[in-house]
């Protein structure tokens, strides 16, 4: 059974920079044509793609976020990372690791961790 689960800080100050990890387990991270994903949902409003990184190291990113994001692999871990940098209080939100159905950004998700909260607050 793959799981997911996201770790970081819940609180971060803005300006600094947010690192959040994804942890996975029942799969490795570079199995062929398996595709993973950071989404966000600030309060009240709807899911927002961040980016994705592909199991051969191919990333993506959300036009809105690129500047600020990167995702990274650490194979060794099975995890994968997001940082966001120069953080405001609009990236207060719940962040989300997945895994796409296949290697086609517009396959969706077929699995998904529970999401963790964070924060942007002075």
């Amino acid at each position: 059974q793959v799981q997911l689960q996201e770790s970081g800080p819940g609180l971060v100050k803005p300006s600094q920079t947010l690192s959040l990890t994804c942890t996975i387990s029942g799969v490795s991270i570079t199995t062929n044509s398996y595709y993973w994903t950071w989404i966000r949902q600030p309060p009240g409003k709807g899911l927002e793609w961040m980016g994705a990184i592909s199991y051969s190291d191919s990333t993506y990113y959300s036009p809105s976020l690129q500047s600020r994001s990167s995702i990274w692999k650490d194979t060794s871990k099975n995890q994968f990372t997001l940082q966001l940098i120069s953080v405001a209080p609009e990236d207060t939100a719940v962040y989300y690791c997945a895994k796409y159905r296949d290697s086609r950004l517009d396959s969706g998700m077929d699995y998904w961790g529970k999401g963790t909260l964070v924060t942007v607050s002075s």
